[in-house]
């Protein structure tokens, strides 16, 4: 007979221990509590080991839940949705109003941008019928003024930061690459655009048109800036790239005036001699901010792990202006369309401006049109082979705000937006390009300044030869490089060129009375310039990376080949000899070798 004890440990689980009943009826009653004693505890035993069936079965379903959820597996459970019989809802195409509405809803600030660009112009007509006087037209315009000074107030923190985190970040080897070949592009772009302003102006002649009309325009001197000597000029260029108070350059640049200067010989014969100073004027020194920014970037590198705390710090910096860059964005489009409708209510006489400078502005634009549109499209085309008018339309948004702004510099912190976002350029390499491209790089402006050079020559009656043509075609590309990336910045620069080749600076007063319009189509052909730099440099970055990368998985795959390895080695044949030793014993030749 059996003696069935019987132990529950759960309600689905049931164990059972069987003890022979003969065993225990001839112990002793000592022997027998001992027996059944171990016998208890190895039931305690069982009961602390097992564990409740349905608790282990929950625990293994969700387990195997997590499992199918992360591998994307878990509509398999479910038949109706396996076999494609689920909600028929997300099958169905969409329709033409839901595509309609996922393209506004994607490209809404290139919409409102645009827009607000074609309704400030109607607006501003509209409103000149009103005969607003100079203060209404002011307070007309704030909303305008304020876009500007958010734009301008987000400059300083966005250049250096950019440029210090992006140098830091950088090999110097790399940024010496980076910096070589974004200067050879702005280089040629901007000799290009140079040729495109001379060739556009001896085929349109806008100086030849009728001089009395243009004689009727009024010519207010008293903005026309101080002509200086070529050579001054580029010395405050030199001079403004170290400057010598960092906190000034942040809102005053250097700049050479003159004085005369009266050298007696003796007490009846004098002389006055034209001597240059320096004086600091309102305005950004922006190329100065741009060296220093840049060469403690690399400072910062060399230290090692010294300088990653003050690295971290401004790539912080630089984020978090980019989320305040963001916020200005979505008030861009209101900004502009009282910036276009305010400038549109200040002209005093389109119809006549135009009659008179019809051709000159005809000229100018169609220059930048064909440099915009056709000459940096076509060189990235060649480098790329990408399409350029794809790039081109992420960068819309921008484009509006340059012409709204007329300001290269407070387009840049949209810029870096639009071509991080729409066009897939990485961010080390766009903000530390796009900041050095809106001082350096200024396409539009060379055009503009080469049409207005020979404009002036024409209107005079002067004629080019060939040596002055080249002299405005290298005079224009290198006073390019420090001019000011504000508005009006190019008209500085055209009195160097003037000067370079013997024309009066007396007529600048007709470029500005017109530069309002000019030097909006500028500003949009110097950003896109930047742009596509940006873009060329993405491009030359990922073929050096790709080749790198296709070089080394090379030399992996040689070193791990086998067939490189010849099968006779030495190292084999020991290997293999001492393996059939151990299968097969030690041979008695070998043992009397060895002894």
């Amino acid at each position: 007979m059996i003696k069935h004890a019987l132990l529950s440990c759960h309600d689905s689980a049931v164990l059972f221990i069987c003890v022979p009943l003969n065993l225990t009826t001839c112990l002793t009653r000592g022997e027998r509590a001992e027996t059944i004693s171990s016998h208890q505890s190895l039931l305690r035993l069982f009961t602390s080991t097992l564990q409740p069936p349905d608790s282990t079965m929950a625990e293994e379903k969700i387990s195997i839940d997590d499992v199918k959820a992360s591998n994307g597996e878990a509509h398999l459970d479910d038949p109706t949705i396996a076999n494609g019989l689920g909600d028929h809802k997300r099958s169905d195409p969409e329709t033409t109003g839901q595509k309609m509405k996922r393209f506004v809803l994607a490209n809404l600030l290139v919409i409102l941008t645009v827009s607000a660009v074609i309704v400030g112009v109607f607006i501003g007509l509209g409103v000149r019928s009103a005969g607003l006087s100079r203060t209404q037209i002011l307070y007309f315009g704030f909303p305008g003024e304020l876009l500007i000074r958010l734009l301008k107030m987000i400059i300083i923190p966005l250049v250096v930061c950019s440029l210090v985190s992006g140098a830091a970040s950088l090999d110097p080897k790399a940024l010496g690459k980076l910096g070589g070949w974004a200067m050879l592009f702005f280089l040629v772009t901007t000799l290009i655009a140079s040729a495109i302003g001379v060739v556009m102006a001896f085929i349109i002649q806008p100086g030849s048109s009728d001089g009395k009309t243009i004689a009727q325009l009024t010519q207010d001197a008293s903005h026309v800036p101080e002509a200086k000597e070529v050579i001054d000029s580029f010395l405050d260029l030199i001079r403004n790239i170290f400057p010598s108070n960092l906190v000034s350059a942040a809102f005053q640049s250097y700049a050479t005036s003159y004085k005369f200067v009266k050298n007696d010989t003796n007490s009846t014969n004098f002389s006055l001699e034209k001597v240059p100073f320096g004086s600091d004027v309102d305005g950004m020194n922006i190329l100065g901010l741009i060296v220093f920014a840049m060469a403690f970037g690399v400072a910062l590198r060399k230290l090692g792990e010294e300088g990653e705390i003050l690295i971290k710090f401004f790539n912080s910096f630089n984020e978090a202006t980019m989320v305040l860059v963001s916020w200005i964005m979505w008030y861009a489009p209101l900004g502009i369309m009282f910036l276009v409708a305010a400038k549109i209510v200040e002209m005093e006489d389109v119809g006549l401006l135009f009659a008179s400078l019809g051709k000159y502005i005809a000229c100018c634009v169609i220059g930048h049109a064909i440099h915009g549109l056709l000459v940096l499209p076509f060189i990235y085309f060649v480098v790329t082979r990408k399409n350029p008018y794809t790039f081109l339309l992420g960068l819309v948004t921008a484009l509006a705000t340059a012409f709204g702004t007329s300001s290269s510099s407070a387009t840049l912190p949209l810029m870096m937006k639009c071509v991080e976002e729409n066009n897939g350029v990485s961010k080390h390499i766009s903000r530390f390009i796009l900041p050095i491209g809106a001082t350096v790089n200024m396409d539009g402006a060379a055009c503009f300044q080469c049409v207005a050079a020979v404009f002036i020559a024409q209107l005079n009656g002067i004629p080019l030869d060939f040596v002055q043509v080249i002299t405005i075609l290298v005079t224009a590309t290198a006073s390019s490089v420090g001019a000011a990336g504000i508005p009006a910045g190019g008209v500085l620069t055209l009195a160097i060129i003037l000067e370079s080749v013997g024309l009066p600076t007396n007529d600048l007063s007709l470029i500005l009375a017109v530069d309002w319009l000019v030097d909006r189509t500028c500003t949009v052909i110097n950003v896109e310039g930047d742009a596509y730099g940006a873009g060329l440099l993405q491009y030359f970055v990922d073929r050096t990376s790709s080749k790198e990368g296709a070089e080394l998985n090379k030399v992996r795959v040689e070193e791990e080949d086998p067939a490189s390895r010849p099968e006779i080695s030495p190292l084999i044949e020991k290997q293999g000899s001492l393996e059939l030793e151990e299968v097969a014993g030690p041979k008695p030749c070998e043992k009397e070798s060895v002894m």
